[in-house]
């Protein structure tokens, strides 16, 4: 049969495989030669995985189709971003100074996801060590918004968003520091899931700020991202932050009554929010009131505090985290007249210019005499945004906003302007700010310039409460 790789679902894919409508190295030439045919253009791959690798890869999951398996992920081709580690696969984080390290090891996430079938077809663009908005800070390169390729897919996981919008891959792994997974989904016209924090283990991810970051799926369905989840979450020995299964289960039981939807107007009248996205959010609330969700303003008082608080927490833990990025035992070596000179050499030519204002910014304010004045008083502002989190939650069991203030907007548009690239995440650093899940769906879209640009809808939920935006969600799209 004919794939129709526009409409395909994980479930869907699923039965077809296992009633012999196509094979698992049917289903992969179908997204490979949608590749070859697009990424020449879009750039969303860094690395298509060797033919024998793949080859390899399809025996093994073909063979779990042939035993009738019940995992839903066998044979499901997959793209990976850059940053999460595969054993015997490059791991650049789109970076100059890990060109050429080979992972030694699974992150946890690749391996729960080999041991349910999937299949890995290649490594997406990013943000250099995902510090980005909009996949253009790559040393390798821009990623191009399939919806209108003179704009950007969003960042720092573009690469991702573009690999799953042009059906280049099913579904594709992102991580989330400040909405990385979210932003470009919705720029792209995809599902994003931000986890808890905790929920999804980071052992293998290439850390960029390690209290904040998550991986996380980008799809087309509520219900493909929720299969991921499931899949990829729970405790790990080999990350402690990771929450208790019991704890985690106890925590996410769903209540039988509909949610309730919390608005925090304050926020969504934020000056700089494009006429076009307020009024489909407009639409979108009255999409929700129809089907018969009970609707509430709400206050989030100290949420305005979300993105400084971020540009200096996060940095502050950039700076520790690169520092081991010096080339005495991996990566870029750039040999100087001393060790001084070799580090100087190294992180000079091998960080690209966003990464090095970042770890500067960091290593100012965890200084002494400014660690105080800075980093700590972010930390109580941290504090505060999560009460009001909590409290808010107590009132509601669901807070939505757009997911962007803008849609997609132009390559090189905002790139030599960070102060405009950091508000891009406005809306979807709180989540991370205050460790809760966060879900955007495809809400509609604009009419620009003679191109339809896909809008988003974020729902955030309490910690562990995936289930309930995965409820709404659905409910939302009509899954």
């Amino acid at each position: 049969m004919k794939i129709d790789l526009t409409t395909l679902t994980i479930t869907k894919a699923h039965t077809h495989l296992l009633n012999k409508d196509f094979s698992v190295r049917e289903l992969c030439d179908a997204y490979l030669a949608e590749i070859k045919k697009r990424d020449g253009t879009i750039h969303a791959f860094l690395e298509i995985f060797p033919q024998a690798d793949l080859d390899e890869q399809i025996a093994t999951a073909q063979a779990l189709i042939d035993s009738g398996t019940k995992s839903l992920l066998a044979g499901i081709p997959i793209a990976m971003k850059d940053n999460i580690l595969i054993k015997g696969k490059h791991a650049s984080a789109s970076s100059k100074i890990l060109e050429n390290y080979t992972a030694t090891y699974d992150s946890t996430v690749a391996s729960r996801l080999k041991n349910a079938g999937a299949i890995f077809i290649g490594r997406t663009n990013m943000d250099e060590f995902a510090m980005g908005s909009s996949t253009e800070t790559s040393a390798y390169g821009v990623t191009r918004n399939p919806h209108d390729e003179s704009r950007v897919p969003g960042g720092s996981s573009g690469g991702s968003a573009a690999s799953v919008a042009m059906n280049g891959a099913l579904v594709a792994m992102g991580s989330d520091t400040a909405g990385s997974v979210r932003q470009p989904a919705s720029f792209c016209g995809l599902v994003g899931l931000k986890t808890t924090y905790g929920s999804v283990s980071r052992h293998g991810l290439i850390a960029m700020a390690s209290s904040l970051d998550q991986i996380g799926p980008i799809t087309k369905t509520v219900a493909d991202a929720e299969i991921l989840f499931n899949i990829i979450k729970g405790q790990d020995i080999f990350d402690s932050t990771t929450i208790p299964d019991a704890t985690f289960e106890k925590m996410s039981i769903l209540s039988a009554k509909k949610p309730v939807i919390g608005i925090p107007r304050h926020l969504v009248e934020t000056e700089g929010l494009d006429p076009v996205v307020r009024a489909n959010f407009d639409e979108s609330v009255q999409k929700l009131i129809a089907l018969g969700y009970e609707v509430q303003d709400i206050e989030l008082p100290h949420v305005k505090y979300s993105l400084p608080t971020y540009y200096i927490l996060m940095p502050g833990e950039v700076s520790s985290n690169l520092a081991r990025f010096d080339g005495v035992k991996f990566g870029l070596l750039k040999e100087g007249d001393n060790l001084l000179d070799d580090y100087k050499k190294t992180r000079g030519q091998g960080f690209g210019r966003e990464v090095r204002r970042r770890i500067l910014v960091g290593t100012y304010v965890l200084s002494t005499g400014y660690y105080d004045a800075f980093y700590n008083k972010a930390q109580k502002a941290r504090a505060l945004i999560t009460d009001d989190f909590i409290k808010a939650f107590k009132k509601v069991d669901v807070i939505i906003t757009p997911t962007t203030p803008t849609p997609a907007f132009k390559i090189g548009e905002k790139i030599s302007d960070p102060i405009q690239m950091y508000l891009a995440d406005i809306f979807t650093v709180p989540a991370n700010i205050a460790r809760i899940p966060a879900l955007t769906v495809p809400s509609g879209f604009a009419d620009v310039d003679g191109k339809k640009l896909p809008l988003g809808l974020q729902f955030m939920a309490g910690e562990c409460c995936e289930n309930i935006l995965f409820a709404v969600g659905k409910d939302f799209l009509g899954e």
